[in-house]
């Protein structure tokens, strides 16, 4: 089952771009600094971070870089349980 959302791609690749620039920046990393550390070339960084536009090996490389692969993969898991009707909403 789908679940209606208001968030296109590109919102979420934004998203993820603007966060691995604030997470590097928080870590007073520089571009070539990051680049050297994950094997990513530094323009590619560059262009992820102004285009959002990477593949998804490189962007898993930046990822460890500045953040936890555990906290990337927890995207993946289900979610425990949705409620099926509205009583289990409202017992909530």
């Amino acid at each position: 089952m789908r679940l209606l959302s208001l968030l296109s791609a590109t919102d979420i690749q934004k998203q993820l771009s603007t966060t691995v620039r604030q997470k590097r920046k928080q870590l007073k990393m520089s571009r070539q600094k990051l680049a050297e550390i994950s094997t990513v070339p530094a323009s590619t960084i560059k262009k992820f971070e102004t285009t959002s536009q990477i593949s998804l090996r490189q962007f898993i490389l930046i990822w460890q870089c500045v953040d936890s692969l555990d906290n990337l993969a927890s995207l993946s898991k289900k979610p425990s349980s949705f409620p099926s009707n509205i009583d289990e909403v409202l017992d909530k």
